[in-house]
């Protein structure tokens, strides 16, 4: 099933709810998913394009949450992560800090990677095979620390 057809499953679902939070967060989907297909030619999204999409909207939420609570404004982070809750559930399952260092460690071990002068190569073939399975600043600061 598309993400935007479970996208208007959940929505529904919402609404007969009245769970305006989820609603928010559904309809933010929705609305990214329209502009990224009228915008790109394309009238279906790939998986990959989805996935990213998805992760981009929970970053935001994210970093909005943070500057809230950097201002002392609960009241404003609050619905925003439970925002990024909401568009998690649409997410793969998320690896470990853990898993992540030890397909890193993998990597670096096969491609004879060293020194900070590798990271950009080794953070594109993490990000390659991590795809939407792992926050991209769990995974930068992993090769940071395996590769010193």
């Amino acid at each position: 099933m598309s993400l935007s057809v479970q996208i208007m499953d959940a929505m529904k679902t919402a609404m007969k709810a009245k769970d305006t939070v989820a609603l928010e967060a559904l309809r933010a989907i929705k609305s990214e998913i329209l502009l990224a297909q009228t915008s790109g030619g394309n009238a279906e999204l790939s998986a990959e394009d989805e996935i990213k999409l998805l992760q981009k909207l929970v970053k935001q939420r994210k970093d909005s949450a943070n500057v809230y609570n950097e201002q002392g404004r609960a009241d404003l982070a609050d619905p925003e992560l439970a925002q990024v809750v909401v568009i998690e559930q649409f997410l793969p399952a998320q690896l470990s800090e853990e898993e992540v260092e030890v397909i890193v460690a993998k990597i670096i071990a096969e491609g004879g990677f060293s020194g900070m002068a590798a990271m950009g190569q080794v953070m594109g073939m993490v990000s390659k095979e991590l795809a939407g399975k792992a926050d991209g600043k769990t995974i930068s600061t992993i090769v940071k620390k395996l590769l010193v």
